[in-house]
């Protein structure tokens, strides 16, 4: 090496030690523009110092810098860390007040528990907290905050400011930070409690100001850490302001379901369904959203463990599983639940933010929630309602008279038959036979049934003489093999036989219904029902412009594609397709994983050969014992070819090569290493969506039946295997709102 070079390798050498030397602020810039010009590789890159490294103690202002770049990612930090401690400290009423997306000022003020003059230099010194009283409380925490370096962090990056007073003293005091440089406190006028005013972050680190979103963006993640907070304490008053303008003020609740209410809408509070679960250790509530809510991603996932918000991806993997075949893929379910367990179960010392913890017994924890909801689905009536949720009905008719109360000088009820023959007499010019209001209400109907003369006058003059409304035939009872009120109504409208040859007594109601079905009679003999509006009662004589919908004493089936059936409250329009998958699936998953066993299999006379692609044929044999357990037994039969020596029985009208390359897809879809009983769970689902009826079937009176009556054997038959609703429940009142039966108001 000439006597040039090695002088400026010494020169260099000089230079690098005089840096060491300088102000931790001008260090770290120098040092990262030193690592960058490392990685391009310049020709005015500082070559190795070769020797041992000279270890060195850094300065608190550097180690506070360093900490904030662990803590405080953004000002949304700032509020998280500021707020907990305002709730560490007992507040019952907390206000947030920003400016500039919380760069330019974050201000929190507390009625906590507050700090003497002496504790407020501590305050502010890295690794000082009141949080933990002995070395010995680190294994059971109990509050949100422990570590002491919160407010250390925060002041080595900004200009902040703290007036606080402990109740009992006179005054309060105040102390300042300039960049972690800290002032003599000064005593202030203040209440009993803490605030903290923090402005000009990231004043002291450009480079971390630099990547800061827009305003806009960084108040939308302190709204986050806000919303987060007072969900989890629903007893403290919380305010928020943006600048001038209020955004938030929550008054302190009881209710979780109000505080929810207050950051969600409606939408979110009517849908939710609660949780209450409790061991001798693990105690589980809240609300879980019913499955027409959910989002797009499991950001609306809030779960709090001992009042801190948490996001552990077992926990979230647990709630995915609890609403198995209830949403769709792609959609994530919305939850509000609060888990409580003993400090030593769990350890927050993982993550500098507290947002990741660990258990010392994650299954039983897993297990827990998923258990607990799925049972309490199982025990919720799921189906899908539509319009607004309905509300308690009102009091109207004689529940607003008193019992001696009368009208003109009569009892109410008979002022109510006068006036019901009025409205008739209007209708038909005839006159109505008086019914005394008295007799039992089975009798009323007896007396206007077509079998007695005054009744069948009766019946015909209250409806114009238009047969009346009865889509559902009583003919048949449930479980009888006979359907021939169907079948007579369709084949034979204009029958000879006797007004009661084939009607049971209440057979003019359909099997749901209660005692009292008051204004329903049954069709007339003779009429033609084609003139009036009953559905499947057959067209008349001669008139078969359209097929006739298929009825049965549970519903009728219209456009091949949907059930319209009803209960007590309203009214059901079921998807048979969807029904149908959800109710096969039920039965081959308790055959094959219940009973765990395999599907009957069709044997073909001559195995199927199926081409296919290399990854299409690894992966075949790879789960072909899988694929043997639900029918498709399979065989290498050398290149890239297939056999296929069996299929499921339950897909007579499948090809076996069409169906096998559908489930490769699932099985390749599943990932590379798929669990077994995932993908057995989800091949059953495909196969029961295969073999299901389709929109477009149509379906004889025995088959509806028949699927009406299998909706009640199992418990989440409101949903199909993917997740797709299978019916939709029109209530009474919504239906009386779109008919307009409520008024204007209504």
């Amino acid at each position: 090496m000439s006597n040039a070079q090695s002088e400026s390798v010494a020169v260099l050498t000089d230079s690098a030690a005089s840096e060491e030397t300088t102000s931790p602020a001008a260090a770290a810039p120098q040092s990262s523009e030193n690592k960058a010009s490392e990685n391009t590789g310049s020709e005015n890159q500082v070559p190795q110092i070769k020797g041992p490294r000279i270890i060195r103690q850094l300065p608190p202002q550097l180690v506070n810098q360093i900490a904030a770049g662990e803590v405080i990612e953004r000002p949304a930090s700032v509020v998280k860390e500021l707020l907990e401690n305002s709730i560490d400290a007992g507040a019952t009423r907390v206000d947030l007040t920003i400016d500039g997306g919380g760069v330019e000022r974050i201000r929190i003020s507390d009625d906590g528990c507050g700090m003497t003059a002496e504790q407020l230099p501590l305050a502010v010194t890295s690794h000082a907290t009141s949080k933990l009283p002995d070395d010995d409380s680190l294994f059971h925490v109990g509050t949100l905050g422990f570590r002491g370096e919160a407010l250390a962090s925060i002041a080595s990056v900004s200009q902040m400011t703290i007036r606080s007073r402990a109740e009992g003293e006179p005054s309060g005091s105040q102390i300042d930070i300039r960049g972690g440089i800290i002032e003599s406190p000064g005593p202030c006028g203040c209440p009993v409690g803490t605030t903290i005013e923090v402005r000009n972050l990231f004043f002291n680190t450009p480079v971390r100001r630099k990547f800061l979103k827009t305003p806009q963006t960084e108040r939308g993640h302190i709204v986050e850490a806000f919303t987060r907070l007072a969900l989890a304490n629903p007893k403290v008053h919380f305010s928020l302001r943006n600048g001038d303008k209020e955004m938030f003020d929550l008054l302190p609740t009881v209710r979780w379901a109000d505080r929810i209410e207050s950051f969600f809408g409606t939408e979110i509070s009517e849908s939710l369904i609660p949780i209450d679960s409790e061991d001798s250790q693990v105690k589980i509530t809240g609300y879980a959203c019913d499955p027409s809510v959910s989002r797009g991603n499991n950001r609306m996932q809030y779960l709090f463990l001992n009042g801190r918000h948490i996001r552990d991806r077992a926990l979230q993997h647990a709630l995915g599983e609890s609403y198995r075949g209830m949403l769709m893929v792609g959609r994530h379910p919305v939850c509000f639940l609060r888990m409580t367990m003993p400090p030593e179960m769990i350890d927050v010392n993982v993550h500098p933010a507290k947002l990741e913890v660990r258990f010392t017994d994650s299954g039983r924890v897993y297990s827990r929630l998923l258990q607990t909801l799925r049972q309490r689905f199982l025990s919720t009536d799921m189906t899908h309602r539509v319009g607004s949720p309905e509300p308690p009905p009102p009091i109207q008719g004689e529940a607003l008279r008193t019992p001696s109360e009368s009208v003109m000088g009569m009892p109410a009820r008979d002022v109510d038959t006068q006036r019901q023959s009025v409205i008739d007499w209007a209708r038909t010019g005839q006159d109505t036979p008086s019914v005394s209001p008295h007799l039992p209400q089975s009798q009323r109907i007896d007396s206007a049934s077509p079998g007695n003369a005054s009744g069948s006058s009766l019946s015909s003059s209250m409806l114009g003489g238009v047969p009346s409304f009865q889509p559902f035939d009583g003919g048949a009872q449930p479980g009888s093999n006979n359907q021939h009120a169907a079948s007579d109504s369709t084949s034979a409208p204009h029958s000879d036989r006797a007004p009661h040859a084939d009607r049971a007594p209440h057979s003019d109601r359909a099997p749901w219904d209660g005692d009292e079905t008051p204004g329903v009679a049954g069709p007339q003999p003779g009429a033609d029902m084609g003139t009036g509006p009953g559905f499947g009662q057959g067209l008349g004589q001669g008139n078969s412009i359209a097929p006739r919908p298929s009825v049965c004493y549970l519903g009728f089936q219209v456009h091949n594609r949907y059930l319209v059936t009803q209960d007590d409250k309203g009214m059901v329009v079921i998807d048979q397709h969807a029904l149908h998958e959800r109710v096969l699936y039920e039965r081959v998953c308790k055959k094959v994983l219940g009973e765990d066993s395999s599907l009957e299999a069709q044997r073909l006379l001559v195995p199927e050969p199926v081409s296919m692609t290399p990854a299409e044929r690894a992966a075949a044999l790879e789960v072909k014992d899988t694929l043997a357990r639900i029918g498709l037994e399979i065989e290498d039969f050398g290149g890239e070819t297939i056999l296929i020596h069996s299929y499921p029985a339950i897909l007579p009208k499948r090809g076996p090569a069409e169906m096998l390359r559908t489930i490769l897809e699932s099985v390749m879809g599943a990932g590379r290493d798929p669990n077994p009983k995932d993908l057995l769970n989800h091949l059953l689902s495909t196969v029961a969506c295969k073999a299901a009826v389709k929109a477009g079937d149509p379906l004889s009176p025995e088959e509806i039946t028949s699927l009406l009556e299998q909706k009640d054997l199992y418990l989440e038959t409101h949903h199909c295997p993917h997740g797709r609703p299978t019916a939709l429940f029109f209530s009474l009142n919504e239906l009386d709102k779109m008919f307009g039966r409520l008024g204007p108001r209504g």
